[in-house]
């Protein structure tokens, strides 16, 4: 086989010009020998091992590396001045830059376009185009190239990644092999080597994405691992203990600072922090709330408005919006930027995360690296994360809602019972005013208890309440609490109450937080007796409410109920729902009693 191609590529050259008056043929089996013996084995080794150098390149580099290393080996076989890569993206309908040797994409244009360009031209026929002159072509645009680089012509080869599955779209891109001379002759066998090396450059992206589905698969399993051992944990779900465990497994991906997730409101107008990564004080706000309108990407993830300006510090997509230099996007607002400076976040990603077609939650990534682009796979996993902690977050207001239930289930108990006993003394003329007054806390208990039921998925609508209202009908339902409790000499104190005490919130939260506090001073109470006591009052701009008991805990406990932390739950969602309020806690201890303080702001006349 091989010596029948020797043999055909003599009875080309005894046909070119120069060599016709060579007739002799001792000379042409001489030349075919040494073919044979030495220049080919030589050259295909070269070919061979140019080849093998693609092959074996590691699918753990990430697709930038993998482009650059590829294109220094193209540059140096080829004798070539420079090379670089562009991938086509069909999200923006644009030519990405996405790699070139030696690295210079910090000074090449982050997009072109496809029409009118080299690169688009070879994306949309798969052929190779030659440009023996840069200055003299008209679809290249960029002239200063010739100054810039030294570079007069190039060579632009196809490559392309096939699909793995139907929905799939396959990947096409093309290498840009610049060169130092003007009109430039190619010869065919470089044409055909650059094409070789193309392929072969297609294996290893293939390669790779094969591994990156093996590692989709891992990085899944990992994840609904990680949220399934904190689901059924004894303590129920902590959306922060779900953070804590889950956004190591995707260290590896994205060199993150923190990430967060996100509610949106029924309207779109406002959104809420539900959970962040890490959870360290003046970090996050857990619980705040903020107009989408005060954060521009945020518009652009819910699609409240429409990108048109497009500039090189973002990249929006249909499947994420990524700020690429929050420092000159336009889409972050002065405060975000001052956040982001403070704690060296060099690249945001938002992730809407949907049910059907509404985005109802969303996720930032914020990240060290200064990212230009997130891989599909990449892009998966963060929206399959965000759908299961979407999951731990339901499953969290689930365990709290049901953890609060028992509060007026035992109030209903207990005032069922007594309007039994009443109504069995058949005296309803005397008892009259009492059997009213247990009818009315039923139906409002009942009702309470249906609100929480709805508050899993809405938390109704801000009112402005009198909290020394609601403080002392939670203190009269809590006497009930006392009784089923059987806690025997518990002395209750009222007052002095500062009234009214406007306050603005959620009702069903400030009942929560109140009877989760009454509920937890009424059990540290000792089995001997002791006393319970509430009373409101003003400071400064905060209308507070204090809850007193009898008992005495530690330094370390009072440390512990000042961050959330307790063996009971009820602290736990006392600590959230207070900072959804925008309140605060206080923890005091004197001789022989603990002291809790709410505060929530003010609101004046």
């Amino acid at each position: 086989m091989i010596g029948h191609s020797i043999d055909k590529l003599i009875k080309v050259m005894r046909n070119e010009p120069w060599a016709l008056p060579v007739q002799d043929e001792a000379f042409w089996d001489d030349l075919a020998a040494r073919l044979m013996k030495s220049f080919l084995p030589d050259f295909l080794n070269e070919i061979s091992h140019k080849v093998d150098e693609i092959i074996e390149i590691s699918p753990d580099l990430a697709e930038p590396e993998i482009l650059t290393k590829v294109t220094g080996y193209m540059v140096e076989f080829l004798g070539a001045l420079s090379a670089s890569v562009r991938i086509y993206d069909p999200n923006t309908g644009q030519m990405l830059s996405y790699g070139s040797h030696p690295y210079q994409e910090a000074a090449r244009e982050t997009y072109i376009p496809l029409e009118n360009t080299v690169a688009g031209e070879v994306v949309k026929t798969q052929k190779t185009y030659l440009v023996p002159s840069i200055l003299h072509e008209d679809l290249y645009g960029d002239k200063d190239v010739i100054t810039r680089r030294g570079a007069h012509s190039l060579m632009a080869v196809p490559f392309a990644i096939p699909r793995f599955f139907p929905h799939e779209r396959e990947t096409v891109g093309v290498i840009q092999i610049y060169y130092p001379e003007e009109d430039r002759n190619f010869p065919p066998l470089d044409i055909q080597m650059a094409e070789l090396m193309a392929r072969r450059l297609s294996f290893v992206i293939a390669r790779k994405k094969i591994l990156s589905l093996y590692k989709i698969n891992e990085k899944k399993e990992a994840i609904v691992q990680k949220v399934f051992q904190k689901i059924g944990s004894r303590e129920g779900v902590k959306m922060k203990d779900v953070f804590n465990r889950v956004i190591p497994e995707i260290a590896d991906i994205i060199n993150v600072q923190s990430c967060a997730l996100f509610s949106v409101s029924g309207n779109m107008e406002q959104v809420v922090l539900e959970a962040g990564y890490p959870e360290t004080p003046g970090y996050h706000g857990i619980g705040k709330s903020f107009p989408v309108k005060s954060e521009p990407a945020i518009e652009l993830v819910l699609k409240r408005a429409s990108y048109t300006e497009e500039s090189p510090y973002e990249m929006v997509t249909p499947s994420y919006v990524l700020v690429i230099d929050p420092q000159r996007s336009k889409k972050i607002s002065h405060n975000l930027k001052k956040f982001a400076a403070s704690y060296n976040i060099n690249s945001i990603l938002y992730i809407p995360l949907k049910v059907g077609e509404e985005v109802t939650h969303f996720m930032t990534f914020d990240a060290l690296d200064l990212r230009k682009g997130y891989s599909e796979w990449e892009i998966e996993i963060f929206l399959f994360l965000g759908r299961e902690l979407m999951q731990a977050q339901r499953m969290e207001q689930l365990d709290d809602t049901l953890h609060d239930f028992k509060n007026p289930a035992i109030a209903i108990a207990g005032f069922a019972r007594r309007l039994k006993t009443i109504l069995a003394l058949e005296t309803p003329e005397e008892e009259n005013a009492a059997v009213r007054k247990y009818l009315d806390i039923l139906v409002d208990e009942t009702n309470r208890m249906q609100e929480m039921a709805l508050s899993i998925h809405q938390a109704g609508n801000e009112q402005l309440v009198n909290l020394t209202e609601i403080l002392k009908k939670r203190f009269e339902i809590n006497q009930e609490a006392i009784k089923e409790m059987l806690k025997a000499n518990v002395a209750l104190q009222e007052g002095p109450f500062h009234d009214p005490l406007p306050v603005r919130c959620y009702v069903i939260h400030l009942e929560r937080i109140l009877d989760n506090l009454l509920n937890n001073a009424t059990k540290a109470i000792p089995m001997q007796g002791g006393t319970l006591s509430v009373r409101t009052y003003v400071e400064s701009h905060w209308a507070c409410a204090e809850i007193a008991n009898t008992g005495q805990i530690s330094e370390e406990d009072r440390l512990k109920l000042l961050e959330g932390e307790s063996r009971g739950r009820g602290i736990y969602i006392t600590h959230r729902l207070v900072r959804l309020l925008k309140g605060q806690i206080e923890v005091k201890i004197g001789k022989n009693s603990t002291t809790m303080i709410v505060r929530f702001p003010l609101v004046s006349d």
